[in-house]
């Protein structure tokens, strides 16, 4: 072949492309009278996009390249062109072809593949803890050519198991790209949140794997308990404090105390999940009682004080029992 090209080239959208073409003309008894470059972006569509002729100069016939394609040298024997500010539709093949006397047409063809890096992400869905399994994340490649491919790390038992990625799937795009979805599913529990996934997608484009983490967000109604009752409260003793311990995702907006007699000790005080006895009287020879609630539900705890005389909480503290 004496029209010499490249086989395929590959480029991206906004870059540049130099389309090579040269005519070996051994001995030089073939007469070149114009060259062509034809663009075919399917089977059976030719459109000329640039001519060159020795007198009449060149030409570039098409819009859909217009102030996009250029020579490079501009000569019969080397009319390479360049073709710059890319679009994905620009893929396709593309014919240098000799106008020759006396053997009549020759010609070469370059395969143009485009290729577009994905925007790959990665993000969680806020679910309720429960019994089913559900989608609790979801990891893209938005937009590549080609598609790319997304795997879980600690992905779990395959598809269709509880847990595990179990949706899977492809959606064309602009311009022959592709959107490809994968997401993670589970049966979600309060244990769960806080949880981290990783999602990696492989892509030709790409020169390494991408790697994102998620957080998951699983939200549970609360759970109560309630610390810092060490059992010696004692008649006069000051600043006894019990500390509501609160766990729920939404965080509970409502903590309340109260005790199962009724009314609080006149001496306490509360700050955020904090109560604080000032002063231990018989008031304080009740049951102390947290409540919390989100909008998924509420909880709570209790503890019991046993108020000693001082003269009991001097002997406790002197035998240790």
């Amino acid at each position: 072949q004496r029209v010499r090209v490249e086989e395929e080239l590959e480029a991206y959208p906004t870059e540049e492309v130099d389309l090579r073409c040269q005519f070996v003309n051994a001995g030089g008894h073939t007469k070149l009278t114009q060259v062509s470059w034809i663009w075919e972006p399917v089977e059976g569509q030719r459109d000329n996009i640039a001519v060159f002729h020795p007198t009449y100069g060149e030409s570039f016939p098409n819009p859909s390249f217009e102030n996009r394609v250029a020579f490079i040298l501009g000569t019969l024997d080397n009319p390479s062109i360049r073709i710059s500010d890319l679009r994905m539709a620009d893929a396709g093949r593309y014919t240098c072809e000799y106008a020759t006397y006396p053997s009549g047409n020759e010609q070469g063809t370059t395969t143009l593949v485009m290729l577009a890096k994905p925007r790959n992400s990665v993000r969680a869905v806020t679910v309720e803890a429960g019994s089913e399994a559900v989608a609790v994340a979801v990891c893209e490649a938005a937009d590549g050519k080609p598609a790319g491919s997304i795997q879980w790390l600690g992905g779990g038992p395959e598809e269709g198991a509880p847990e595990g990625p179990r949706t899977n799937a492809s959606l064309p795009g602009a311009e022959g790209t592709t959107t490809v979805l994968s997401e993670y599913w589970l049966v979600p529990k309060a244990t769960d949140h806080g949880r981290q996934l990783t999602c990696r997608v492989a892509q030709r484009t790409q020169t390494e794997t991408w790697v994102g983490v998620v957080t998951l967000s699983v939200e549970y109604p609360p759970t109560v308990s309630i610390e810092g009752y060490d059992a010696n409260w004692y008649m006069g003793r000051s600043n006894a404090v019990l500390t509501c311990l609160v766990t729920g995702n939404p965080a509970p907006t409502i903590v309340t105390w109260r005790t199962t007699s009724g009314r609080l000790p006149d001496s306490a005080v509360l700050s955020g999940n904090r109560l604080t006895v000032g002063k231990v009287d018989e008031a304080a020879n009740t049951t102390f009682v947290c409540e919390a609630r989100n909008k998924l539900g509420g909880d709570s705890g209790q503890i019991t004080a046993s108020v000693l005389g001082e003269s009991a909480a001097r002997r406790r503290d002197t035998t240790g029992n």
